[in-house]
């Protein structure tokens, strides 16, 4: 038979003999009919049947689990995810504000706690440190324990840390807030694979990467404040120590209150998942057998998928080049400009916001279009050219380009955070998004100290020209390896396809498949057009 479609003949017209032969005087009712024969069993094929889609015999093979024992898998979206989304993205925000609360005002906390400049470089080093041992760990909790408890180790572990930096108030107490600072690094381990998770748990297929980038939006706003509040709570007061530490206390304090009031919220508002998946690929997912799951294994098929590794890399360089940025911005700007710590401040809040834009308008337009490579390599291409621009304009001795350059800079590199998450999570289904988005982390981290040191060191010893030029250099080669990322939208695929009819989860182009005999069905997985 062909493609399993020719039926043996069950409704044989009034005229037929017992074993099924058509007799010769049923010319009308025959007029329907094909007839095909082998000289001694007689098989019609029903015209109407041919234009039906009927799953071979062999299509369960090739479903995913969950799919095979559901004729139909049922959605539904709740407005609790709003609040899940809210009360995660707020405490996301005090922890980022954590990491960039020092190096904002190196120069203050170096004259406070009398100690170098790489000393505070440090403080925020930490959390790139701490982040590549832990990730595999918190990525395991995530995959077995669920999105709750993960969420309450971050919540719970950043309000710690900030209250034990209350504690490290004092000239002679950098040791207290470096073990602060560490506290709050292990609790970002919990926090940064989220995005991705809560977004696909959550939130329907023409959501999920909105919600991401709003996800993601609050760790951005929270580097946001963490640029412009610590200027303005700590001003440069090196001539009384006394008065320096308490506006310090005063931030130190503030943050734990916000803190431990978020901990509190993630308690009553946090679940694992709702009731009901937001999407087919999530119930899919949902309704496989959860003993099959094997982590290890997962990781393997993850380093396995080639376009993922080319995904780890770029992605590496990029955040990796956010976060040198972020944390020697200050260096940065005070070697050109001295004594403008405030203006600093507001420049890399210019940066955030604008790159907080970025993600938003990116994420509905992933939405929308389903575009993931191209819009990650126009969004990668116009990173680099932000960062040539802000390179050779930051000596023009104009605070005002500064501002403009660095917005520029930050909408593109800024907003391309969440499209690296999602296009991982896309090229990657059905491995845990918990688990692509914190390898993807984890990278960024990697980069991020080594681009860190190295950009500190040109910095200090020649000039941010030279620290600068260097990140120039890698952010191209990210641009060659985003080209080389084969775009599957495997996840897409699901979600658009027919599965409530049965239909197996095709793996390959219609091109790839068709043969001069059978005519494929049109449902395939989306691939993007190469570039």
């Amino acid at each position: 038979m062909v493609a399993g479609e020719f039926l043996q003949e069950q409704h044989a017209p009034p005229d037929s003999t017992p074993d099924g032969a058509v007799t010769e005087g049923n010319t009308n009712e025959d007029s329907a009919y094909k007839e095909l024969s082998n000289g001694s069993v007689h098989i019609t094929l029903d015209p109407k049947v041919l234009e039906q889609e009927l799953p071979p015999p062999d299509e369960k093979e090739a479903m995913l689990p969950g799919e095979q024992n559901n004729g139909t898998l049922e959605t539904r979206l709740y407005w609790r995810r709003f609040a899940v989304l809210a009360v995660f993205s707020f405490y996301s925000l005090v922890n980022a504000f954590q990491w960039i609360q020092y190096c904002i005002i190196t120069n203050i906390f170096t004259g406070y706690y009398n100690v170098s400049s790489i000393a505070i470089d440090w403080l925020s080093v930490v959390y790139m440190v701490a982040y590549v041992p832990l990730i595999f760990p918190a990525t395991w909790l995530l995959d077995k324990k669920g999105l709750r408890l993960t969420a309450l180790l971050g919540a719970g572990l950043n309000a710690l840390g900030a209250w034990v930096k209350c504690a490290s108030v004092g000239p002679g107490l950098f040791w207290v807030t470096m073990t602060a600072q560490i506290i709050c690094s292990v609790a970002q381990v919990f926090i940064l694979g989220l995005p991705s998770r809560i977004a696909s748990v959550w939130f329907g297929p023409g959501e999920v990467s909105t919600a991401c980038a709003a996800a993601v939006l609050g760790n951005q706003l929270g580097v946001a404040i963490g640029f412009l509040l610590p200027p303005v709570l700590v001003p440069n007061t090196a001539d009384d120590k006394d008065l320096m530490g308490h506006n310090i206390s005063i931030m130190f304090y503030g943050t734990a209150g916000i803190s431990t009031l978020l901990f509190f919220l993630t308690v009553f508002v946090i679940k694992d998942r709702p009731p009901l998946p937001p999407s087919k690929a999530q119930a899919v997912l949902s309704t496989g057998p959860a003993e099959d799951y094997s982590y290890k294994k997962s990781i393997i098929n993850l380093f396995k998928n080639k376009p993922f590794v080319l995904l780890l890399i770029s992605y590496g360089i990029m955040t990796g080049s956010f976060y040198s940025v972020s944390t020697l911005l200050n260096q940065m700007i005070i070697f050109h400009y001295p004594g403008e710590e405030l203006n600093t401040g507001r420049i890399g809040l210019t940066l955030v916001v604008a790159g907080m834009f970025g993600s938003i308008l990116c994420g509905i337009w992933l939405d929308r279009t389903k575009t993931y490579k191209l819009t990650t390599l126009i969004v990668y291409i116009l990173s680099f050219v932000g960062m040539v621009v802000f390179t050779f304009t930051l000596n023009l001795n104009h605070l005002l380009v500064i501002f403009f350059t660095a917005g520029a800079l930050g909408f593109f590199m800024t907003g391309y955070l969440p499209i690296g998450f999602e296009f991982g999570v896309e090229i990657t289904y059905p491995e845990s998004e918990g688990t692509s988005s914190g390898l993807l982390n984890a990278f960024a981290q990697v980069f991020g100290i080594i681009f860190t040191f190295i950009q500190g060191h040109l910095t200090t010893d020649y000039s941010p020209l030279s620290g600068n030029i260097f990140l120039c250099a890698w952010i191209l080669l990210g641009i060659v390896l985003t080209a080389l990322i084969k775009s599957d939208l495997k996840r897409h695929g699901i979600n658009v396809s027919n599965i409530n009819k049965g239909q197996a989860v095709p793996t390959e182009l219609p091109s790839e498949k068709a043969s001069s005999d059978v005519k494929q069905g049109s449902s395939s997985l989306p691939r993007e057009t190469s570039i």
